[in-house]
């Protein structure tokens, strides 16, 4: 782990595009000011744990089964009602 100092209004920055700035200091809390191209997300810990709990149970649980899926697009009219002539 890189462990770095930073006054208020310093940043450091990650690769080219990732900027992390201190915005304010105070009494059991900083304030980060995180700039970051709009295709890498960015969360709390707490809610980016959460995140992968969700997908790791979602992953568990049985898939369903399209077969029953299939057979509806399958059987649905909507080749006969766009006026095709046969």
């Amino acid at each position: 782990m890189l462990i770095l100092g930073r006054k208020t209004g310093e940043a450091i920055t990650i690769a080219d595009d990732i900027t992390i700035r201190v915005l304010e200091i105070m009494p059991g809390q900083v304030k980060l000011g995180i700039e970051a191209p709009a295709d890498i997300t960015v969360h709390r810990e707490e809610i980016y744990l959460r995140i992968l709990e969700e997908n790791k149970k979602a992953a568990q649980e049985a898939p369903a089964d399209l077969a029953d899926l299939a057979d509806i697009f399958s059987s649905s009219p909507l080749g006969a009602s766009s006026g095709e002539k046969k």
